[in-house]
């Protein structure tokens, strides 16, 4: 492997080229390195190429995260949304402090179930049975369908039974927000 170095007069511009040996012998790499204050504010900057400030250029975009860090993510949110679903249902956290994570629609339907929920409450006071005693989350399973888009699965476990809660949650200005909810 051979290389060499070039400087142009102007000092905006630093060209290396390097000649690959082996397998790819016959090819070169050009890598081409522009000083921090190429193209900015000036009209030296190559055509096609932004005018930047000097401090972006060493910024890196922020890499996209991959799916396993937001199903890590997406596992925690569902974690906390399910459990506090469950805890709306049995009357012990109220409805509002869920507003902010589900979408309108989803919101009405958690609200009218925890009405109904709490209708059944009221006549089965006569018996002294309570629904939906000490929920805890057991398990939670995610599926990420695209980086900002995810699915969910919980097991939520209560004194008397276990169940389900699903959930589709949709990544928007950079916070999760629940879009479907099922509580079974």
């Amino acid at each position: 492997m051979s290389s060499a170095s070039v400087v142009d007069t102007s000092n905006t511009t630093i060209s290396t080229t390097v000649a690959l040996s082996g397998a790819s012998e016959g090819r070169s790499l050009k890598l081409v390195r522009r000083p921090r204050n190429a193209g900015v504010g000036n009209s030296e900057a190559a055509p096609g190429e932004r005018g930047t400030s000097a401090s972006s250029w060493n910024e890196r975009p922020s890499p996209q995260p991959s799916l396993g860090a937001v199903e890590r993510e997406v596992r925690a949110v569902a974690h906390k949304i399910s459990q506090a679903a469950v805890e709306v249902l049995a009357g012990t956290r109220p409805a509002q402090q869920l507003s902010r994570w589900l979408s309108p629609r989803c919101y009405s339907a958690l609200t009218h179930r925890a009405a109904l929920t709490r209708a059944q409450a009221a006549r089965n006071r006569a018996s002294g049975t309570r629904l939906h005693r000490n929920p805890q989350v057991r398990s939670v399973r995610a599926c990420a369908i695209t980086v900002d888009i995810c699915e969910a699965s919980i097991v939520v476990s209560e004194d008397l039974r276990a169940r389900a809660v699903a959930m589709r949650l949709e990544r928007t200005d950079e916070a999760w927000r629940i879009t479907e909810l099922e509580i079974g």
